[in-house]
């Protein structure tokens, strides 16, 4: 065991250096979380509405688990300040945070661990615990311990910090009658009384039944009274914003019939997915679903693709082949980018769009075809027939039913729904675990105009859990590397958003 005069904390210059006040903001970020400051007595207030509807045992069980939650939290800040883990100055950064935050001054007598090994033992010394004043407050002094949410805090930062559980107990509590507080922590298997303490930090069944039951009425009231929009909501997309739901609103209207349906919207912002919802959505859902990207297809070779070829056509073709629209028959066929098609597939295009029927190249036999074309553009299709590049003829045969697609700028509300779909995914497809996006990236997120739309998002994600260690958040230059670029969008919102910043002491 370490002597207390060879625990003293290292100089807190680097935790106050990541403090920053975004007044115009209304933000307040240690790092790239955001934080509030909270009014103690305000929180003597809560505490007691707590304790008064709970009991004592459930709102100690609550603040414990709200105090672990927070200290995992700091305990992920600590590795990103003072990223050499072995050391017990990057262990003190949990015992400093609360120092900073106001909640508790800490004083080290005896701390040993190895995180190797998996040994842990400390001791420390609360003075003016915020806890303790707020409880003797409203209710006097107690006969037992009360500051649980520190305690909570300090069980989850060492816990996060070891990667074994590790439970704090107050052994004395100024609440008490003690002129101060101390604390003593161990691993939870080390404590006599393991399975007591851990209880504390397992989520209540009752109020976890409460909750559960509340939300499941809340859903059934809200299934009842607009399933509609509820089954809009299943057309293989994520989001809940305006915007998205007259989309699907539209798609769902046009899922009824064999209407030919028109995709407008930028580059990135889902057009085959609703394609593909529209699909699913159909009567048509058990059968071929294809998909065609024409500016992908060579223009002497898109006819024969599309409609298919017979043996002997033209040099090359050795025997007869099916074209997309064949396969698809019966189904449904996606047209991306239709606008590249070549002048002698739109005319062969409108003629399947009016008569139901086609010929391969190099074919007399007519061919008929049950198929719904929905065909999509990131281009102004009228502006094209006017410059004189797409057949007005078939503009308005593909016009009938037109649905324009917002970008995700104008549904930002979607976006964390979109993060956690995203995260959901390739958490999934690379076997890790992160703790989603930091506050500081989500407001950016938010702020960002999303040039790529939804696959612009969807490759952040992707490359933000690659980088971001297991069971950390990511970070904001994990998401946008080029940050530091002037030039980036994004700049002056990351760089002087957050100007007002804490002077180091």
């Amino acid at each position: 065991m370490n002597d207390a005069a060879q625990l003293q904390f290292p100089a807190s210059k680097d935790l106050i250096a990541q403090i920053q006040f975004d007044t115009d903001q209304g933000k307040i970020w240690l790092n790239e979380q955001r934080m509030v400051l909270i009014n103690t007595a305000a929180m003597g207030s809560l505490r007691k509405e707590l304790i008064e509807t709970l009991g004592i045992e459930r709102t100690k069980g609550f603040l414990m688990r709200f105090g672990f939650q927070a200290g995992m939290r700091g305990a992920e800040l600590a590795l990103k300040v003072r990223p050499d883990i072995d050391t017990h100055e990057a262990f003190s950064v949990g015992p400093q945070l609360h120092g900073i935050m106001g909640m508790v001054n800490v004083e080290p007598v005896a701390l040993e661990f190895d995180i190797q090994a998996g040994t842990f033992y400390s001791e420390f010394n609360w003075w003016g615990s915020y806890e303790s004043e707020a409880h003797v407050n409203e209710f006097g002094h107690s006969d037992d311990p009360v500051c649980w949410e520190l305690i909570g805090y300090a069980s989850g930062f060492a816990s996060y910090y070891m990667s074994r559980k590790v439970i704090f107990q107050e052994t004395q509590c100024s609440a008490s009658g003690h002129d101060h507080c101390k604390i003593v922590g161990k691993l939870a298997e080390d404590w006599d009384d393991q399975q007591v303490l851990e209880r504390y930090l397992m989520p209540d069944p009752i109020i976890e039944e409460l909750f559960a039951l509340r939300q499941q009425v809340s859903q059934l009231e809200e299934s009842v009274r607009d399933r509609e929009e509820q089954d809009d909501l299943l057309l293989n997309s994520v989001g809940r914003s305006g915007a998205f739901k007259n989309v699907c609103q539209l798609i769902r209207k046009a899922c009824k019939s064999k209407v030919t349906v028109l995709l407008q919207g930028e580059t990135g912002v889902g057009k085959e997915v609703v394609a593909r919802g529209l699909h699913v959505a159909s009567d048509r859902r058990d059968n071929p679903f294809i998909a065609v990207n024409c500016a992908c297809i060579p223009p002497d070779l898109i006819e024969a693709e599309l409609f298919g070829v017979v043996k002997g056509a033209y040099t090359g073709a050795s025997q007869d082949r099916l074209g997309k629209f064949e396969r698809a028959n019966t189904g449904t066929i996606f047209l991306d980018e239709v606008i590249e098609l070549s002048p002698r597939a739109q005319a062969t295009l409108l003629r399947v769009l009016q008569e139901s029927e086609l010929e391969r190249v190099g074919d007399n036999r007519t061919r008929r075809i049950d198929v719904r074309v929905v065909a999509a553009t990131n281009e102004d299709l009228e502006q094209a027939v006017q410059e004189g590049r797409f057949r007005a003829d078939l503009f308005y045969r593909l016009n009938v039913y037109p649905v324009h697609i917002p970008p995700l700028r104008e549904r930002t509300e979607d976006i964390p729904q979109l993060i956690q779909h995203f995260l959901d995914k390739y958490h999934t497809l690379y076997n890790k675990r992160t703790t989603g996006v930091s506050d500081k990236a989500m407001q950016a997120f938010m702020n960002y105009k999303w040039p790529g739309n939804i696959r612009e998002l969807e490759n952040m994600i992707e490359r933000g859990v690659i980088l971001a260690e297991n069971n950390n958040s990511i970070d904001l230059q994990s998401l946008f590397p080029s940050l530091a670029e002037p030039t980036h969008p994004l700049n002056v919102i990351a760089s002087s958003g957050c100007s007002k910043r804490a002077k180091p002491g």
